[in-house]
């Protein structure tokens, strides 16, 4: 049997029409397709692994990767360069250390504070390849909240960084006290009590210890906890399983990068961005990643030209802080092909593309324990991600009205929560569900619950609640718009309101705070002011304020602003009203409340007069 010419043109044309007909419906199809087959062919791998209850986690990758190339580069630091091989056989011997010296048995858990640094890697996979949980502790926290990261993880050692070993002021007692091991990264410890690592790696070996140590049969197993701020006022252990780990070591892979590419990481390692994203990443593909103990802007593109870099990991203000570095010849001299980061603002955006070239930036949008994430793999720019029909079909995700006065989602008259419509803002719910489980924080199921919203478009559903506004367009793009309740980010951190409110609620000549985040122009994320209220027969004291902000929080956390009221005004429901602070901001020319400013010169919080307040609006005074 054979095809008339007449049939065949027939054929043609319509094939012709529905391409015609595609390109101009819907122009971003193919785009998406072959993305999102990328990311499906991923998924499907690790169902394998669920099935065959047989995983190949990020470490077998790793050991794989050093075997196949050994003398491949890994990791560049300061300029020493390691390979794959002296990453492998270095944590091997830890792992032996660990092994004999340390005690240390399999589903133990491990506290880890260390700054950027390959030795970062190095006990990392030291510890995992003997079946150890990992407790990443941020190095910005002190004595209370580093305590609490303990009882979260039940962790029983801590192993710390040599630059790190005066963080242990004030709370060594306490720590041996609760029985827990601490040992250092030196050759000689000062304390007696206090253990030391590095004098034990020479006659340790550098033979694999059994890999049945490291083994697993689940890929729902947790190997590591990442502390993230929350309501409660003091940091939570969210749990990361082997599933959140291979996902987010796909992240570059899914965006096209290759074992070529050259990495950029400049991102502190206890997050998840650096640790999982970026070492994780560069693991996967095979590539060579970049590691810098701190981001510094002066040096960002002199790296990026002397190692060839390819690929940088950023949040917003990174961003923001290169393109006001005073501009020069050598702009956009480089070989930075893409950014991978969150956080960028628009007007940041479209400035360092037209700064220093055609770099793509590749926003990615997810919290450390949730279980959704966006993808902006199109590069346009203002948008998280892009959602389309398959990608609902893969992830079940809704934008529900939201009540920012109340704080609170809004009900219907049966109790359910409202979509919203295409193009209005809303909270971002996530279902969980077998595909996207969500596995909470260690150490406290109520912490857990609270993190869920439960009926909420029928009875009996579950929702992991984001705490974020987004907005989906006509055209299926994600933007993100602002955060809800008690936590915002800044200088790329996350601030816990609570937190910030009861360590200054400590301050003799305070009766009453309310903290909350202020907009600030030509700034990303939102930083922290404190409405307060003084003790009856006290008066406001800056400089005591200032003294105890500096002791007792990390730099990112401290308030910028203060607002001195008579009364606190609260919702319906008594909670601590800040709608209407955050509307209103810091203008002291529309604020007639007292208002003070932090200023690190004077040691002290000084009046916003009107001539600061401009300053600051004109980006040329630091904060």
């Amino acid at each position: 049997m054979t095809c008339s010419p007449g049939w065949l043109w027939t054929l043609a044309a319509g094939l012709l029409a529905a391409l015609l007909l595609q390109r101009l419906r819907f122009p971003l199809f193919w785009r998406d397709f072959f993305f999102l087959s990328k990311v499906i062919r991923y998924g499907l791998k690790l169902e394998l692994f669920k099935l065959t209850f047989s995983v190949r986690t990020v470490l077998d990758r790793f050991v794989e990767q050093a075997r196949r190339v050994p003398d491949k580069p890994f990791v560049i630091y300061e300029g020493a360069v390691l390979t794959y091989r002296d990453v492998e056989l270095r944590s091997n011997r830890l792992a032996h250390v660990f092994l004999q010296q340390v005690g240390l048995k399999k589903d133990q858990c491990v506290a880890l504070l260390m700054s950027n640094e390959p030795d970062f890697l190095c006990v990392w996979f030291g510890l995992t390849k003997l079946g150890c949980s990992v407790a990443f502790l941020n190095t910005n926290i002190r004595s209370k909240s580093l305590l609490h990261c303990f009882n979260c993880c039940g962790a029983k050692t801590l192993i710390v960084g040599s630059d790190l070993v005066d963080c242990l002021d004030g709370i060594l007692p306490s720590l041996l006290e609760d029985n827990i091991q601490v040992w250092v990264m030196k050759s000689h410890s000062e304390h007696t009590l206090v253990h030391t690592l590095l004098d034990k790696l020479d006659a340790a070996s550098d033979q694999p210890v059994p890999a049945e140590l490291r083994a697993t049969s689940s890929i729902k197993t947790p190997i590591l906890y990442i502390f993230t701020s929350g309501t409660t006022g003091l940091p939570k252990a969210a749990v990361i399983t082997h599933l959140q780990s291979l996902k987010a070591a796909a992240g570059f892979w899914a965006f096209g990068a290759c074992e070529d590419d050259v990495i950029y990481i400049p991102l502190p390692l206890y997050h998840t961005a650096a640790s999982l994203i970026g070492i994780g990443g560069t693991i996967e593909l095979g590539a060579t990643c970049v590691l810098k103990k701190k981001f510094s802007a002066s040096q960002f593109w002199t790296d990026c030209r002397k190692h060839n870099v390819t690929i940088f990991q950023y949040i917003g203000e990174l961003c923001r802080y290169l393109c006001n570095q005073p501009k020069t010849e050598l702009d956009k001299v480089h070989k930075v092909k893409m950014g991978v980061g969150n956080g960028l603002r628009q007007d940041v955006w479209r400035e360092f593309l037209s700064r220093f070239g055609n770099v793509r930036m590749c926003e990615v949008y997810g919290s450390t324990e949730g279980n959704l994430c966006f993808m902006n793999h199109l590069g346009k720019i203002g948008t998280v991600g892009r959602s389309n029909f398959l990608y609902r079909l893969l992830f079940k995700y809704d934008l529900v009205k939201y009540d920012m006065v109340k704080d609170e989602p809004v009900k219907d008259q049966n109790g359910f929560c409202q979509r919203v419509e295409r193009g209005e803002t809303g909270l971002l719910l996530s279902k969980v569900c077998a595909v996207s489980p969500f596995f909470g924080y260690a150490g406290s199921k109520q912490l857990t619950e609270k993190k869920l919203m439960k009926d909420v478009f029928v009875k009996g559903d579950a929702y992991f609640n984001t705490g974020d506004l987004m907005v989906e367009d006509h055209e299926g793009f994600i933007c993100f718009r602002d955060r809800v309740g008690d936590t915002f980010r800044w200088k790329g951190e996350n601030v816990a309101t609570t937190e910030v409110a009861e360590t200054l609620g400590q301050v003799d000549f305070i009766q009453e705070v309310n903290v909350y985040r202020v907009e600030v122009p030509g700034h990303e994320g939102r930083a922290g002011m404190v409405a307060m209220i003084v003790r009856p027969g006290s008066s406001f004291d800056g400089r005591k304020l200032f003294e105890h902000a500096v002791r007792d929080l990390p730099a990112y956390a401290r308030p910028l602003f203060v607002r001195l009221q008579e009364v606190m005004e609260t919702t319906s429901t008594f909670k601590q009203q800040k709608f209407q602070l955050v509307q209103s901001g810091f203008n002291p020319s529309t604020i007639s409340d007292l208002l003070y400013v932090l200023d690190y010169q004077q040691k002290s919080y000084v009046s916003l007069t009107d001539q600061i307040y401009q300053s600051i609006v004109r980006g040329e005074r630091k904060l």
